[in-house]
């Protein structure tokens, strides 16, 4: 057989080896890792092997070494797929690089990054990469303290990653939800998930993943105040070796586990692993940071030092202090100035306890707070739903005898619909106006721009900002302001046709896109609204209020080509402009000068 002949057979071998280690990266890491190393052996110069051979290798050093060493090798990745056309690869890539900053403590870098794979992310990723890109995207947020949008994206990707397709990434996104809410104090149902991430990790071969379920559940027991019971996993851990072959390099933990081994009385074992933290690699994460502080505090109180036990807690308190270091989360800030009120009430300082006290009480508010926002209830009947159709596909051999299971299913998934329809609407509609929020803008606008452009058709976007507003709410209030906000929604959604999505886009700025129209009738309807809203008249409490009116800018994709940034920067450009000349009008990019409504 010829050498032309072999190449390609070849070439297909080393594309389905690193497709093969990537879906393994959950599964099994050493095989995952193994596989990667071929293909990258066997690809030669095909961009599409290389990607998938390098990808793979990139995640896996972000899980066992350090995001210097997994940067290089993404952005390797990110360029063989971009040589490939592989747009797939390229965003999985990008989300390497996005987690790779966020390990750094670079969270505002990572989430940017994050962010803007979304809009392209979603139409082109399928599955278990789907839920890749959305775990990413909560892991940035939850670095930043944000544990609502954490939890929304978390359990989308749990929707995306079943048991029988997401190759372990559903045990993944069960330890990161259990992550989650410790950080705003459910620990009860974080260890409700640990326990469901374990008994998943059965069938798997990762020992990272169970050794951060095992930490997972170590800081739950930690926080409830059980440590006597977390000793048996603490020793588990600290059995499993530091490199690939365990737990990795990377985020070791010692800090978490000295913690609960100290105050579980343990004081050799703390001894042991403080050393241990001490000598590991710590990326720039104030919360590591300030766990070994504390840590360091308790080993130095449980040998009689309550002074030096103070000091260690002083090498940190730049990071801990009001405002906090950015991306400490709350649970870690609570634990340090309770450690530090406890060793302050024991050298006698009665009013620095006090002090001390009253800052975790602030943070244990904001800490509920954060609770309160999370709706974490709709994420756990949503992991109900998907443990009930589990047991369904791993026991179809026996589906006549599960029918009475079928059912109760049944009613289960109408229910968590029914509840996950009425979620969508609170994430997405305004609550004042009623129009859609400016999340659902982000959202639905590159795909109607994606549709314009495969169609050949016109999307036309309007940006209106209602005329003199600040003096509304200055003169009258602002629930007169509000209700003059609502009065404008129903104006707009009532001139709206079905395929208009109408937004409130911030304040009293309001966005339209329509499609199948060009800027000059767009501008058209807008004039009609405006001279609509101008034979408003309100009645404030006696005071009447008329002869209103909004500036708009309008912008077509055809005249105004690119993504969806360029459009609205071209309607908000003949916004500005339309204010600049005196309010009260609508222009058009690229459209003829406009004179002002009649009065």
């Amino acid at each position: 057989m010829s050498a032309a002949a072999v190449r390609p057979k070849a070439r297909a071998q080393a594309r389905q080896l690193g497709r093969r280690a990537w879906a393994l990266l959950h599964e099994d890491s050493q095989r995952s890792a193994q596989l990667a190393a071929q293909a990258l052996d066997g690809a030669g110069d095909d961009p599409v092997a290389r990607g998938w051979a390098l990808l793979t290798r990139g995640f896996h050093e972000l899980f066992f070494a350090t995001p210097a060493e997994a940067r290089p090798v993404l952005e390797a990745a990110e360029a063989a797929f971009t040589a490939a056309g592989d747009a797939a690869g390229r965003i999985l890539a990008g989300t390497g690089l996005a987690r790779a900053a966020w390990r750094a403590g670079r969270y505002d870098d990572a989430l940017g990054l994050a962010l803007s794979l979304r809009g392209e992310g979603l139409r082109v990723l399928r599955g278990e990469q789907r839920g890749v890109l959305l775990n990413a995207i909560a892991g940035c947020y939850s670095a930043q303290g944000r544990s609502d949008l954490a939890f929304a994206y978390m359990y989308e990707a749990l929707r995306d990653a079943g048991s029988a397709s997401g190759h372990g990434l559903d045990a993944v996104l069960h330890c990161n939800l259990a992550h989650e809410l410790l950080q705003i104090g459910d620990c009860h149902e974080a260890l409700r998930h640990v326990d469901t991430g374990i008994q998943r990790c059965l069938r798997l071969h990762n020992p990272r993943l169970c050794s951060v379920l095992w930490i997972n559940r170590v800081i739950g027991l930690t926080e409830l105040d059980r440590t006597h019971e977390a000793v048996a996993d603490i020793q588990r851990i600290s059995a499993l070796p530091a490199d690939a072959s365990g737990r990795g390099r990377l985020a070791t933990h010692y800090e978490t586990l000295a913690i609960a081994a100290l105050r579980a009385g343990e004081t050799t074992l703390g001894a042991e692993l403080v050393a241990h933290a001490e000598a590991a690699y710590h990326a720039d994460i104030p919360d590591e940071h300030v766990e070994l502080a504390v840590a360091q505090a308790l080993l130095a109180r449980a040998r009689g030092r309550p002074q030096a036990a103070l000091d260690a807690l002083d090498a940190v308190r730049a990071l801990a202090a009001e405002p906090p270091a950015q991306g400490l989360s709350l649970r870690v800030r609570g634990l340090y100035l309770l450690t530090r009120a406890d060793l302050q009430e024991a050298l006698g300082d009665a009013a620095g306890a006090l002090a001390t006290m009253r800052e975790w009480q602030h943070v244990h508010l904001q800490r509920s707070a954060l609770a309160s926002r999370a709706r974490y209830q709709a994420a756990a009947l949503q992991t109900e739903l998907l443990r009930l159709q589990q047991q369904i596909d791993e026991h179809d051999a026996r589906r006549r005898e599960l029918e009475a299971l079928n059912l109760q299913l049944s009613r289960r998934v109408a229910e968590v619909q029914a509840l996950q329809e009425q979620l969508r609407q609170q994430a997405t509609r305004d609550e004042l106006t009623g129009l859609f929020n400016r999340r659902h803008l982000n959202e639905t606008l590159p795909q109607m721009l994606a549709l314009a452009q495969r169609e050949g058709q016109p999307l036309a976007v309007a940006i209106i900002d209602l005329d003199h507003f600040k003096s509304v709410n200055d003169r009258h209030g602002h629930p007169c302001g509000d209700r003059l906000l609502a009065a404008f929604g129903r104006l707009l959604a009532s001139g709206c046709r079905r395929s208009d999505v109408a937004c409130r886009y911030g304040g009293e700025e309001f966005c339209l896109l329509m499609p199948r129209t060009d800027a000059a009738a767009a501008r058209r309807k807008l004039q009609a609204l405006l001279r609509r809203w101008r034979a408003e008249c309100f009645d404030l409490g006696g005071a009447p209020l008329q002869s209103l009116s909004f500036s708009a800018g309008v912008a077509d994709s055809l005249r105004c080509p690119g993504h969806e940034a360029a459009l609205l920067k071209a309607a908000d450009d003949e916004l500005l402009a339309a204010k600049r000349q005196g309010r009260n009008r609508v222009l058009a990019a690229g459209g003829a000068p406009e004179l002002p409504a009649a009065a």
